[in-house]
């Protein structure tokens, strides 16, 4: 093609693309400030080459070169523009521009420079180089938004195998408004889909995605941060992916937990890779995941805050506080504000000066334990807590309770200069001065939330978890009720779960004294709320020291136990870990009624009911006449789990099946097909109809 067929598409090109920037931009387009400038300029450009005299030029083949690559970019440009929808990335979106919007720049540079040379040798009129010259130098001016820098230097750091610093995270939210409703949201599903759509090979939109990652866990902390009735809001009751308090919480294949609504999104439309591990989901399938949706619900209720219309607390919120949350039937009516004691009793008493009255069993989430009463200081333990302790007496080999350290009050603020002279002692080389220096940090992280950030961030984590290897109980005790206390606030459970504080909590988990090992087992299933560490925790060799404690500790550190490994359970590969451990044995003893364990150990029976070593145990070990049981006697949710359990069991085997139903299990399960929850509803009647199809395959096979 001529140069002079080039420069008149080249014409039409720049014609159209001027026409669109000038009348026709969309709502919400990227880098739109710059593209205004850049059709501006291409204004002044587009008289150049019009009054140009062709003969001057045609013979430069570089020239013509360049006006095709500029034509070529010109109606990239615009077809983007047309293109654009409030549904694409804006990331991706200011990227593109940026890119588009750079080679314009370049190309018309290039091609101006090459006329200019061309038509002053050829002695052409002075008004034509100085049309040139002032086109290349504000073409060469042109800058791009603050927003655009911003993603390039935060994207230069993931590319360098960094993360981006909040600071830089935040102001990039900020401009482009992804703090908005929905925005990240979103976000994060148009960038997953152009991943989609260049098969996750494009290596500048892998950095895109872990940059909306990054953004992700950044506003994440700071709606943890978020104040709700004068409490913050626990980190693990976020979305990773919507960033809202979730109502109605499930789990995916990788473990990991969403709101419903914003994980269905993110699988409608396509998309199957998990949000936060960035693994492919081996299947879409979305499990309740009754316990986080019980805490809330209860957290909620503790803290006097709204919940959505959908959450029907009127019909829910007692069902799930009997049950310990709808599946894991978890106690958790410790957390209701009333019947209350008073400061003075909430001090002397502890679990033998342990927090895992907290964490234990899930009748306090990790952010309440014995010792802690909750994030914002607010009031302290419900009377029935107090009262499952004192029964707890006679199972206890030291005392239940400790005195405070000298002018030490769990309830009042401390100073940064006193934590940081306790820090400096966790180091010192006497045992006496470290065993102090934990025992004193304990107490003031236990009411406190101001006390444990101030502690958390003056660096008390790392020493107090080298203390959890002490060879004295005493201080191992108390720094592993310290480390306990702390991890009330999500940033400082972060920070403990990244010093590398689960095999030290194993450690403890193995040596400590009952106290410490309640503690350490709390303290587990406290890290494990943190999805990712689900995994490493069942991987580091907890789960045997888990379940020796559910064989051989006290109630409550039974309790702990059993709580830690519900957690873990929802792992999958845990499951086989927890059977192959010996817990399906003691958790069928703890089906007797007189264990006050009958619902948690029914709940994570459950869970590894799942898997066909979980069948094989459950059967092996006499579950099957208890579990009709639970059907027939038990609680509500209760006899939920149980039926859920026989379910399992006959769709494994056949022989599993007979043996059910000479149990008896026929009335009881009509009955709760009609009087029980709805999900206990549901699996007593696909029971009852495998059964009748089990008759009917034998009966089919005599006759013939």
């Amino acid at each position: 093609m001529g140069i002079d067929k080039v420069m008149k598409c080249l014409s039409n090109s720049l014609s159209r693309f001027i026409h669109l920037v000038t009348f026709g931009v969309p709502k919400n387009l990227p880098c739109e400030k710059e593209y205004k400038d850049v059709a501006n300029s291409l204004k002044l450009f587009k008289v150049i080459i019009d009054n140009i005299n062709e003969l001057h030029i045609d013979s430069d083949e570089i020239l013509c070169k360049k006006f095709e690559e500029l034509d070529v970019v010109v109606n990239e440009a615009r077809e983007f523009i047309e293109n654009w929808s409030f549904q694409m990335s804006k990331i991706c979106g200011v990227e593109k521009s940026k890119q588009v919007i750079v080679k314009i720049q370049s190309y018309s540079i290039k091609i101006c420079e090459i006329m200019y040379l061309s038509l002053e040798s050829s002695s052409s009129s002075t008004s034509n180089l100085a049309d040139i010259q002032n086109f290349m130098e504000e073409f060469k001016s042109l800058k791009f938004e603050n927003k655009v820098e911003k993603l390039e230097e935060a994207l230069i750091c993931i590319k360098e195998g960094k993360v981006p610093p909040a600071e830089l995270l935040i102001e990039i939210i900020e401009l482009l408004q992804l703090s908005l409703t929905d925005e990240l949201l979103k976000e994060s599903i148009a960038v997953e889909k152009e991943n989609v759509k260049f098969n996750q090979l494009d290596k500048q939109t892998n950095h895109i995605s872990d940059l909306v990652f990054h953004i992700r866990e950044v506003m994440k902390n700071l709606e943890s941060c978020k104040v709700a009735n004068g409490v913050s809001i626990p980190s693990y009751f976020i979305c990773p992916l919507s960033l809202q308090l979730m109502f109605d919480p499930v789990i995916v294949a990788s473990g990991q937990t969403y709101e419903r609504d914003s994980i269905q999104k993110w699988i409608s439309n396509g998309l199957t890779r998990c949000p936060v591990t960035r693994q492919t989901l081996s299947h879409t399938n979305l499990t309740e995941n009754y316990t986080v949706k019980a805490l809330i619900i209860n957290w909620c209720n503790e803290n006097c805050i709204k919940v959505k219309q959908s959450f029907d607390l009127s019909d829910k919120s007692e069902d799930l506080r009997s049950s310990a949350g709808v599946k894991n039937g978890f106690d958790r009516q410790s957390f209701q504000k009333s019947n209350h004691q008073s400061p003075e009793e909430s001090c002397s008493h502890s679990r033998s000066e342990s927090t895992s009255t907290a964490v234990s069993s899930s009748e306090q989430l990790c952010e309440l334990s014995g010792e802690i009463v909750s994030d914002s200081g607010g009031p302290p333990w419900h009377s029935k807590c107090m009262n499952e302790m004192n029964a707890d007496d006679g199972n206890r080999n030291y005392p239940r309770t400790v005195s405070l350290p000298p002018d030490s009050s769990p309830n009042d603020l401390t100073t940064l200069s006193y934590v940081k002279k306790l820090v400096n002692d966790l180091k010192s080389s006497t045992n006496e001065s470290q065993t102090k220096a934990a025992e004193q940090l304990r107490f003031l992280a236990k009411n406190n939330m101001e006390n444990r950030i101030m502690i958390g961030q003056s660096g008390a984590i790392q020493p107090l978890v080298s203390l959890l290897h002490s060879n004295v109980k005493l201080t191992q005790e108390h720094a592993v009720t310290a480390l306990l206390n702390l991890s009330i606030n999500g940033n400082i459970k972060l920070m403990i779960a990244e010093s590398g504080a689960v095999e030290p909590l194993i450690h403890v988990l193995k040596t400590g004294n009952m106290c410490a090992k309640e503690n350490a087992a709390a303290a587990l299933f406290s890290l494990s709320l943190l999805e990712e560490y689900r995994v490493k925790i069942g991987q580091s060799g907890a789960v045997k020291p888990l379940v020796d404690l559910l064989g051989l500790g006290t109630l409550r550190g039974k309790k702990d136990a059993t709580t830690a490994l519900f957690n873990l359970s929802i792992f999958h590969d845990n499951k086989a870990r927890i059977i192959q451990a010996g817990a399906v044995k003691y958790l069928v003893e703890l089906m007797d009624p007189e264990s006050q364990m009958v619902d948690k150990s029914v709940a994570l029976l459950s869970n590894l009911s799942s898997i066909s070593e979980g069948c094989l145990a459950i059967a092996r070990e006499g579950g099957i006449p208890l579990l009709v049981e639970v059907v027939e006697m038990g609680s509500q949710r209760g006899k939920e789990n149980a039926a859920s359990i026989l379910l399992q069991l006959c769709l494994c085997s056949p022989k599993y099946c007979r043996l059910v139903l000479q149990e008896g299990a026929v009335p009881p399960l009509v009955a709760l097909s009609q009087a029980g929850t709805a999900r206990a509803k549901e699996k007593a009647q696909q029971l009852l109809s495998h059964f009748r199809s089990q008759r009917e395959n034998t009966y089919g096979r005599g006759k013939s």
